[in-house]
This record gives structure tokens, C-alpha cells and sequence, in this order.
């Protein structure tokens, strides 16, 4: 029989606060002197994070699916060896747990393993009485729970709370403190859960605060009392073992990227011989010496991706080690690290699979078994763990599990990587297996003698909105307009296919085009959308000290990177409104790259300014590729005639063809002749020929221009809903888009309400707390904004 003074903190339901009260107890009982040990009930990892912070002993997790229903007591007692008294974490609502199941691994089944009371929190801030109701409810569902107390939470007055208090007398449950509406008792969430206290730089700060709140409002000796209350345990406590082998180095990934693991399974590792030492993918160029196993837990890769994908050196270690066969086990966020890619950032490539974000969150308890004899299993070993991953890849011939006959991961004979999470300690021959394999394995090779140079955090210029825009999302990524083709475009695209057994000619576009803008034939040159004619120009001279300047569209400079040029580069500040001061630019640019209006900060500069770049011996291009949504074409200089100067037009944002690649330029006709000189044969074809002369004609401009005003109307909507909202917007915005900057982590929490907004950080002069977003009609801009309040 083993004594410890415990209590469960529960709830309703999910939402209530108890994670905020459960954190905020524990540190207020820490700092009142106790020794206390923080356990939650599930399988989740972020919460345990602070509940570390608040006790400063691990936090430690207890869910009879993991490890089964005879182990949570064991694993409690050893958890809680030495400490004063235990506050247990519940999980979602009390009486919730598996689906399908009568409560199974609910806070309610796994109190009742415990013999340990419960104290229920409980949101009082839409009723008064009503609450009486619902704690009576809670209290009478199960006769076998025993709740002990009621916290109230988000209380809006003493008047109101005075209400619930007297609704609650009858039910004879004791209230052990009110908290206010305005306590700031509150962590940051993400997906279904906090945002981890690794990440969190204030997440310290934050836990105290929590801790004084809690000893201001909650009576302590009435907690105590019923925690003192709780029965002796029948129990032994568990153990992992001992070793006293100083055995193989065991690389296990830490850091803000890779926050989630189960205490546990470092001490059962320890148990076996081996020697964990924790890396950070964020920060460390290398393995730690002698590694000969590798573990790699779960987190939020794809917030980091940018960051992980940054740390080449590493990367290049780690891929080493796990070709030469050093024994890896990958979890979830280790799965897609070991890939070729996130989202588009390049991660390890030790497996061959591409990950990217979706709107749906797969989540949940599974069954799974070994289809084979892996580096963990057996063919046909039996564990259970859980699935919380809003990314998804695809699985190859030869997966590391079946959850529940569903084929999971990557399994070789020397790596295991899922998207399932196992708590060794409910299957320990996980750990001995993993353990045995690192023992006969050599250590991994070290770097070579000449490291990767690590990249600094350098935008992806290949990086475009499409990326983001992902199946299922309500796409504010990609500013291609969302309104039907018009039918006059459609006739034209259709009759051009009768054409398409010959060869394409593209003077008739020329021609047509020259019209529109009042320039002669050699002025014109029609290209396969704007992209092509980047490369023209990259591949046109040998430029001495091309230009680029930032923030803006990044293939040009991705097009003379690739070109064999060295870039300046010219980057605009927020300060200054994200406009070019010419000054700026080096006289002794012999290329010189801007666009107007500018992409991605919305700025249309004045076309006399920009003619001001223009002297002897030097280029100025300007990308002009959404300037037909500027009503009236104001400041375009396609009408103007100086040396050097070329102009960059774009039909597929307007008429939403980017499929067909539309595009031409306009300007110094010596400078189009050696554009042309680099342009393959035929490469602006039949259809994109026919769409260039349908676009150019006077109907076409006049619709165009009435759609220009109605875009500058829906524009006008978002940028003040945005404001509204308290985030700060770009001005003045002239463009179908408009740049925002916006708490970190915002982009990504709004695609989990299923919104697309463009990434910021693939923009030189910006970083992730910019994004785009791209201007659509008043109902998306209204539902956009009401998921975005859900989010601050």
C-alpha cells in the first residue's frame, strides 16, 4: 500500500480551463512549498510540457489504451515517487474516452484506477444557475466518481458568480474558488491542443502568473484536504529497470522542433544500457558523438520546416547515419522529417516521401500490428498508441504498422518511421528491441572533414502561392481571379484548337497587342506567361550588377540565380511604406527589377519615379503582371518610350488562365530583339496566341477596367475587416492581394479553419509574420473573418 495525496482536475468538457487551473495549481502548490508531481490523463504530450514548468519534475502521462489498465496506478506511484502530493490532468470531458467504448480511458475511468477525487472546472460564462444543473448531472451520471469540488472559471462579476455558488448549494458540492472572465488565466492553442512550452519564450512567465491567480482565488487547505483524503494505492510502482553499461549513444531529437515523448521512454532506454543524449534540429550541425541509434519523436515540423530545412549540415549527418544503417526510430513529426520534403522545405530525404498540410486533423486511439519483422517488432506483434498529425503522406510497399489494417510509415531493417505514437512503457519489448539494435550497430560515421555550410534563413524563391493553396482550403493564396471566364475568352480558346495541327505563329497576338498599347510590332513580344520572360532577360546580356529589388515576385531573382548571375539585392522597408527610393538602387546596376503594383506588399509606385531608374547602358524592367487590376492602368508605363525600358504584362491574373501561360512584353525594341534571341521555337502557343488578341480588344480593356473597380470595392472590405480585427495591413493597397503582418503562427492556425493564406517568408525582406492575402468577394472576406476571431 503506497500513500500519495492526489486529485484529478477535470471538466465538462473540452474548453473549460483545465489545463490553465491544473498548470496554475501546481505551481502555486510548488510555490507554497510543496513537492509536486504533474500527471495527464491521455495521450497527449503539450500539456505534460507545462506541467513540468509548474513543478519542475517531468511530466508524465497515464492512459490505459497506451499501457493498458493495470499499469496507470503502477506508473502513477513511480511518477509521483517522493513528491507531496500529485494533480492529475484530465482529458476533453470526464466521462469521454474511447468512442465506441463506455468511457474507456476516460478522466473518469482513469480516476477510478486511481481511487483519486475529483475537482471539476467548470466555464461559468454563458449561465448562472444552469451550471448547478450541469455539476449535478456530472456528479450523479457516475456513482463510482466522486467529485469532490468545483472550480469556477470565467466568472464575469461577483454578482454572477454569487448566482452559481447559491445555484450550487443543494448539491451539497463545495465551490473552492471563482476565477474572473479577466484573469488572463490562458495558453495560446494549436490543432487540438496548447502550443508547446518549448516554443513558447514567455511560456515561464506565463506559468507564474497562472500560479498567482491560483493562489489568490482557490483555497488551498480545502485542495489539500481532499487530495490528503484519497485512499491508500494497492500498488507497486513501476520500474524500468536498472543498468550500470555504459552502452551506445542514443541521438534523441529535442529542442522547439520535436517536443513530444514520453519520459518514459528515456528511462527504459537508460534501463537497457544505453545513454540518451538530446539534439536539437534546429540548432545542432551534428549528431552527438558515437551515435549509435536514433530517435525522433513527434512535434510541429511544419511550423519549423523553414528552420529545419536552414540546418543543412545536419541534415546531411543525419542522412549519412541512417545510410550507413545506424537504427532510427521516427515518430509522426521524425516521419516527416526523414523525408524529402514538408510543405515544400527540403528535410533529410532518408526515406523517399513528401509531406504536406491538410485541413483535416486525424486523431485518435488505434490498434496496430507489425506486417512484418521490423526494427521494433515482430511480423504480427499487437501494440496500441494514437494518431494527431494534420499532414499526410504516402505510405510505400513496405509500411512500419497496420493501424487497424490501414498500412502506416515506413518500415527498413534499420528504420522505423509512423505516424504512431507508443508509450514504451505499456510495450516494453519496443524499447529492448530498439535498444539491441543500437548496441550491435556501429556509430554513425562522422561529418565529413569539409561540413555542409549551413544556409542561413534564406527565402525559397521557388516558393509560389499554389503551395499553400492545397485541396480543400478556401484558397487567399493565389491571386488568380476566382470569377467565371468570360464566354467571349472560352469562343476564342475554342476555336483555336482547330488550329493546333500547325505549327503556332504568334504575330497575330503581337499584332494585336501592339494596338492595345499604341507601340509598333518590334515593341511586343508575346512570351509563355510572365515566368519565361524572366528567364529571357536573365539569359538576355551578361549582366555585370542585375538588380532586384525586394520585397517582390521572386522568380526574377530565382531566374538569374539560375542563370549564373550574382544578385544585389534592394530591399524596401516597412517603415517607408514598402516604397523604392531610387537613390537606392546602385548606380552602377546595369539591370535594375521592380514591380508595380509590387508583389506581395500591394504598392503601385508612380510611373515618373520609375522612370527616373532609367539611364545609358542600363535595363529596367517593371512587372506590371497586376496592373490590369488597378482601374484606369494608372501609372503603367507600357505608353512610354525610354532606353532600356521594358514592361512585363500577365493575362492569367484577370482572366484566370494561368494554365495556359499567357504573357508578353512591352518596351525597347533592342531589348526584345535579344530577349527573342534566348526564346525557344513555338514556345507561346496556339490557344495562348488567341487569348493574347481576345484580351487585347477594346471590349476586353473596358471589361477589365469595371473589373479592376470591383476588385478596388472587395479590396476596400478586407483591408478594413482586417484592421477591425486589430492587424495591420499594407497601405495603400492597390493590388488584388494585400500584405498583412499577423501574430506568428497565424497563417497556420487559420488553415486548420480551412483558409489559404501566401506565406510571407518566402519574400526576401519579410519573415512569418507576414502574409498575403488575396482580395476575393464580401461573403469569403466575412467568413475568413469570423474564423480568424476565433483564432486571437
Amino acid at each position: 500500500m503506497v500513500r500519495v495525496p492526489r486529485v484529478v482536475v477535470a471538466a465538462p468538457a473540452s474548453g473549460h480551463g483545465k489545463t490553465t487551473v491544473a498548470t496554475g495549481l501546481m505551481a502555486a502548490l510548488r510555490r507554497a512549498g510543496h513537492v509536486v508531481s504533474g500527471h495527464k490523463i491521455g495521450p497527449d504530450y503539450i500539456d505534460p510540457g507545462y506541467h513540468s514548468l509548474a513543478t519542475g519534475r517531468p511530466g508524465r502521462n497515464l492512459d490505459p489504451h497506451l499501457v493498458g489498465e493495470d499499469l496507470v496506478a503502477p506508473l502513477f506511484l513511480h511518477g509521483a515517487a517522493g513528491a507531496d502530493i500529485a494533480v492529475i490532468e484530465g482529458v476533453m470531458g470526464l466521462y469521454d474516452g474511447m468512442i465506441g467504448t463506455d468511457g474507456y480511458a476516460s478522466t473518469a475511468h482513469t480516476a477510478a484506477l486511481l481511487s483519486a477525487p475529483v475537482i471539476l472546472v467548470v466555464d461559468v460564462s454563458h449561465a448562472s444557475r444552469s451550471i448547478a444543473a450541469i455539476v449535478h448531472g456530472m456528479a450523479s451520471y457516475d456513482r463510482g466518481t466522486r467529485i469532490a469540488g468545483v472550480i469556477l472559471n470565467k466568472a464575469g462579476s461577483q454578482r454572477h458568480s454569487d448566482e452559481v455558488i447559491r445555484a450550487l448549494e443543494p448539491t451539497g458540492i463545495p465551490v473552492l474558488g471563482v476565477l474572473g472572465r479577466d484573469d488572463g488565466v490562458t495558453v495560446p492553442s494549436r490543432h487540438l491542443g496548447l502550443v508547446p512550452a518549448e516554443e513558447r519564450d514567455e511560456a515561464t512567465a506565463q506559468v507564474d502568473r497562472l500560479a498567482a491567480r491560483i493562489a489568490e482565488r482557490i483555497d488551498f487547505a480545502e485542495i489539500l484536504g481532499i487530495a490528503s483524503a484519497a485512499p491508500d494505492l494497492p500498488a507497486t510502482p513501476w520500474s524500468p529497470g536498472t543498468s550500470t553499461e555504459d552502452g551506445p549513444v542514443i541521438a534523441v531529437a529535442g529542442g522547439r522542433a520535436f517536443t513530444f515523448r514520453y519520459t518514459e521512454t528515456e528511462e527504459l532506454l537508460r534501463a537497457h544500457g544505453c545513454r540518451p543524449v538530446t539534439f536539437d534540429p534546429l540548432r545542432d550541425e551534428r549528431l552527438p558523438a558515437g551515435t549509435a541509434g536514433i530517435y525522433l519523436g513527434g512535434g510541429f515540423p511544419e511550423v519549423h520546416a523553414a528552420d529545419l530545412a536552414a540546418n543543412l549540415p545536419l541534415r546531411t549527418h543525419l542522412r549519412a547515419a541512417i545510410a550507413a544503417g545506424v537504427p532510427t526510430v521516427a515518430e509522426c513529426a521524425g516521419l516527416l522529417y526523414l523525408g524529402r520534403e514538408v510543405d515544400g522545405h527540403e528535410m533529410v530525404s532518408a526515406l523517399d516521401t513528401v509531406a504536406r498540410m491538410t485541413p483535416r486533423l486525424t486523431l485518435g486511439y488505434r490498434t496496430a500490428i507489425a506486417p512484418q519483422d521490423t526494427l521494433l517488432a515482430p511480423a504480427g506483434t499487437r501494440v496500441t498508441g494514437h494518431e494527431f498529425h494534420r499532414t499526410v503522406i504516402d505510405s510505400g510497399s513496405s509500411p512500419a504498422w497496420l493501424l487497424d489494417g490501414r498500412p502506416d510509415g515506413v518500415a527498413t531493417a534499420t528504420v522505423h518511421a509512423s505516424y504512431l505514437h507508443t508509450h514504451w512503457a505499456g510495450h516494453p519489448d519496443l524499447a529492448r528491441r530498439f535498444a539491441d539494435a543500437a548496441r550491435a550497430a556501429e556509430p554513425a560515421p562522422e561529418p565529413t572533414s569539409a561540413p555542409a555550410r549551413r544556409r542561413t534563413h534564406e527565402p525559397d524563391l521557388h516558393h509560389h502561392g499554389d503551395r499553400d493553396a492545397t485541396e480543400g482550403l478556401v484558397d487567399l493564396a493565389v491571386n488568380v481571379s476566382r470569377r467565371p471566364r468570360p464566354a467571349w475568352l472560352d469562343d476564342a480558346l475554342r476555336a483555336s484548337l482547330h488550329d493546333l495541327a500547325r505549327y503556332p505563329d504568334p504575330s497575330g497576338a503581337r499584332a494585336a497587342l501592339a494596338d492595345r498599347h499604341g507601340r509598333s510590332n518590334d515593341e511586343i513580344l508575346p512570351t509563355a506567361g510572365g515566368a519565361e520572360a524572366f528567364t529571357l532577360i536573365a539569359r538576355a546580356r551578361a549582366w555585370r550588377k542585375p538588380v532586384v529589388v525586394h520585397p517582390q515576385f521572386t522568380e526574377p531573382e530565382a531566374a538569374l540565380l539560375a542563370a549564373g548571375h550574382r544578385v544585389t539585392r534592394v530591399v524596401l522597408r516597412r517603415d517607408d511604406g514598402f516604397v523604392l527610393d531610387p537613390g537606392a538602387v546602385p548606380e552602377d546596376a546595369d539591370l535594375v527589377i521592380v514591380g508595380n503594383p509590387t508583389n506581395p506588399t500591394s504598392v503601385l509606385h508612380p510611373a515618373d519615379m520609375l522612370l527616373t531608374l532609367a539611364r545609358p547602358g542600363r535595363v529596367v524592367v517593371v512587372d506590371e503582371a497586376f496592373m490590369d487590376a488597378v482601374p484606369g492602368e494608372t501609372e503603367s508605363l507600357t505608353g512610354q518610350f525610354a532606353p532600356g525600358l521594358v514592361v512585363l504584362r500577365s493575362l492569367t491574373k484577370t482572366w484566370a488562365i494561368p494554365g495556359l501561360r499567357a504573357g508578353y512584353v512591352v518596351g525597347d525594341a533592342a531589348v526584345l530583339a535579344d530577349l527573342a534571341a534566348q526564346q525557344p521555337p513555338w514556345s507561346v502557343s496556339t490557344p495562348a496566341a488567341a487569348a493574347m488578341i481576345a484580351c487585347a480588344s477594346d471590349d476586353a480593356v473596358r471589361e477589365s477596367d469595371v473589373i479592376a473597380r470591383e476588385i478596388a470595392t472587395d479590396r476596400e472590405v478586407l483591408a478594413e475587416s482586417l484592421t477591425g480585427l486589430g492587424i495591420g495591413v499594407a497601405s495603400p493597397a492597390t493590388a488584388p492581394f494585400v500584405l498583412a503582418e499577423v501574430p506568428e503562427g497565424t497563417r497556420e492556425r487559420l488553415r486548420e479553419k480551412g483558409f489559404a493564406l501566401r506565406r510571407g517568408d518566402t519574400f526576401p525582406g519579410l519573415g512569418d509574420g507576414w502574409v498575403r492575402i488575396a482580395v476575393r468577394d464580401a461573403a469569403t472576406t466575412a467568413a475568413l473573418v469570423e474564423a480568424w476571431r476565433t483564432i486571437l
